[in-house]
């Protein structure tokens, strides 16, 4: 079970290999998930926005946990699964399933597509508590059409079973006022933002990136940690213009992609509506990995 102190580091979110059939690539998986934790990370992240979860069933989602569980087996690395959808109903489902095979925390995004109240915000994230295994809250208003408020932050963050909050606001204001007020520890989810974050007192982030430059990320971390700013700044700055291509069409297309040319995944298939990245992108893409 996932505690607050082992809410830090270099989180992974992975993304689901599908073939060309539409079905999980299992194999393409397990190889690269395998090659993501030998870097030993700080934790990982399954069926998460990265993992194109909106589109993953509940079935596929069992196969995905054992799959990392097996995977993982004899590490310490932490096992955190995307269990939130719009509807809290599944979202508790899921989460009770996460739960039952063993996962060490879920992570429970903002209803998306609903655009609740702050009151229904922090229902939905009660409900999702009381299935008992700790809860990683995950704030993005850009997906999800609506965003936490500073207090609807604390005080989901109070509530027993939440043990962190994954912040994809886009602002550090968030983070700088949970700091301020020594909340429960904050990851970046916004990876062009991350070297701010952690000066705004981010205990790490949960990057998309990292599946690409792993560990240089863990890199950064460390060196920041160390007190070591600059040379922290001077490598994070060599990967914006990565990150930039990477996020320059909607998550996780061009990740998919380059993983898929790196060989780590077999195809960058995805789900629709999510369709592979524009050729000029792929352009962009190879021209960064041919220099």
């Amino acid at each position: 079970m996932l505690t607050e102190e082992q809410i830090y580091g270099i989180y992974v979110p992975v993304v689901t290999p599908f073939n060309a059939a539409g079905d999980i690539d299992l194999p393409s998986y397990q190889r690269y998930v395998n090659n993501i934790i030998k870097n030993k990370i700080h934790g990982l992240v399954v069926n998460g926005t990265t993992g194109e979860s909106p589109t993953v069933n509940i079935q596929e989602l069992q196969t995905l946990i054992t799959a990392s569980q097996e995977l993982l087996q004899g590490s310490d690395i932490p096992l955190v699964i995307g269990t939130g959808t719009n509807d809290t109903m599944s979202t508790v489902a899921r989460t009770e399933l996460a739960a039952r095979l063993g996962a060490d925390a879920a992570l429970v995004v903002v209803p998306y597509y609903s655009r609740p109240s702050q009151a229904g915000i922090i229902a939905h994230f009660r409900k999702a508590a009381e299935v008992g295994i700790p809860i990683i809250a995950y704030d993005i208003p850009g997906r999800a059409g609506v965003g936490m408020t500073v207090d609807t932050a604390r005080t989901i963050l109070e509530m027993d079973n939440v043990v962190g909050l994954k912040d994809c606001s886009g602002s550090p204001l968030l983070v700088s006022e949970l700091s301020r007020l020594g909340s429960k520890p904050v990851l970046c989810g916004d990876d062009l933002s991350f070297f701010d974050m952690l000066g705004c007192g981010a205990a790490g982030g949960m990057l998309a990136s990292a599946n690409v430059h792993t560990a240089k990320f863990l890199s950064i971390f460390e060196q920041y940690k160390a007190g070591k700013i600059e040379a922290a700044r001077a490598e994070y700055d060599l990967l914006v213009p990565l990150m930039k291509l990477l996020f320059k069409e909607s998550n996780p297309a061009p990740i998919k992609w380059l993983l898929s040319v790196q060989g780590e995944i077999a195809s960058d298939t995805l789900r629709l509506p999510m369709t592979s990245i524009s050729e000029s992108l792929r352009e962009e893409l190879g021209a960064y990995l041919a220099g």
